[in-house]
Order: structure tokens, then sequence, then C-alpha cells
């Protein structure tokens, strides 16, 4: 099987398959994506969440922020699987989002685990990350400013933001508070968005 070009094995594909069939069970009774994107499900949210991961492959340290559904965090955490490193730190504040995660991760043996707090309160229970996505949460300064306090103990952390057409009022927004080195990648599932690669990060004083 082919994900976003790339390889994965039949072991990968079954995991990722069986996500799909605990996700569409419980997002009919629990509000885990947006209703008109269920039919779609696998392209609009799996493989889109897959390019997270194929974008910085690996064992790394991931911290998820606002899991929801668990894009991309079950999917990064999933596809890291096979390895004998790396974990991600999926960060869902919701009980019964959590309590899904905890779920999912459990039944597809993917490399995660889930911290039911406010992301304000993660930093002591994760204190160090290499890696930090998040899809559909917030605008990217605050997105910066709950990425601050990893990206400061580790200069070579990055984040991978997934945002759509407006991104470049975003980016002009956050120019205003924060400096930092910029990658964009054209999203492959859907045309007028990206994943904002961020590194470097600086706040102005």
């Amino acid at each position: 099987m082919k994900l976003n070009g790339q390889s994965v094995s039949r072991e990968t594909q079954a995991r990722l398959e069986h996500f799909l069939q605990l996700f569409q069970k419980w997002a009919k009774t629990i509000n885990l994506v947006a209703p008109s994107t269920l039919s779609d499900a696998w392209d609009r949210h799996i493989v889109d969440s897959a390019q997270i991961y194929q974008l910085s492959p690996g064992a790394k340290t991931w911290v998820d922020l606002g899991s929801g559904g668990g894009f991309p965090g079950v999917i990064t955490a999933i596809l890291m699987a096979e390895q004998t490193n790396g974990w991600v730190h999926l960060v869902e504040s919701n009980n019964k989002k959590a309590s899904f995660l905890r779920l999912a991760l459990r039944e597809t043996n993917a490399r995660g685990s889930v911290h039911a707090v406010r992301i304000e309160d993660v930093y002591k229970e994760v204190p160090d990350s290499d890696a930090i996505s998040g899809r559909a949460l917030a605008d990217l300064d605050k997105l910066l400013e709950f990425s601050k306090p990893w990206m400061d103990r580790n200069e070579k952390c990055q984040a991978f933001f997934h945002k759509g057409r407006d991104y470049r009022s975003e980016i002009k927004k956050a120019h205003g508070r924060w400096q930092f080195d910029l990658v964009e990648h054209t999203s492959v599932v859907e045309r007028d968005s990206v994943i904002l690669e961020i590194s470097k990060l600086r706040h102005l004083v």
C-alpha cells in the first residue's frame, strides 16, 4: 500500500484501517470532526494527517496538541508503531475524546499515550519534545505560544501545523510577536491548504 506516494507495510495498513473503523463508530455519538467530512474520512483525515509524520520520519518524541479525533496524533503513532523508539504524547482535555484516543492507541498497538489535561498543564508531564503537531486547533500565534516551552528546551525541536487558505494572514499576525524559520509544504490532499514547518522560534521583546 502507498500513502501519499510512500509505501507502508501490511501491518501499518491494517492498523490504519482498524483505526478508521473505530473512528467511524465513535463519531456517531461524539463530535470528533465536522460531520460533513465523515464520508471521506480516509482522505480528509487519515491521508491528510499522515503528511505530518512523512515530513519528519523516524524515532522522535512528538507532542500532538488538541488531538481530538486522533488527527494527526494517532496517525503519527500508528506510522511509528513498527519502530522500537519514539513516542507520541496526545494532549486532549475532553474526557470523552481522551477515552476514544486511549482505546484507539491500545487497539492499534500504536506508540502513544494520552494526557487528558489542558495544554498549559502538560509541560510538567512532558518536559521534552523533538516535534510538535496540531490540526484545527488555534491560530498560528496561539500555537507558537503553546509550543514555546518545548522549543526553548530543545533548539532542534520543530513544529508542524496544518493550515487552510487563510494561513498567510496568520503568518503575518504571528510575525508581530515571533521570529521563526518557516517552510511551507503544500498539502497533497487539499490544494488550498499547507503544513507550516516552524523552527528556531524566538519571542520578540
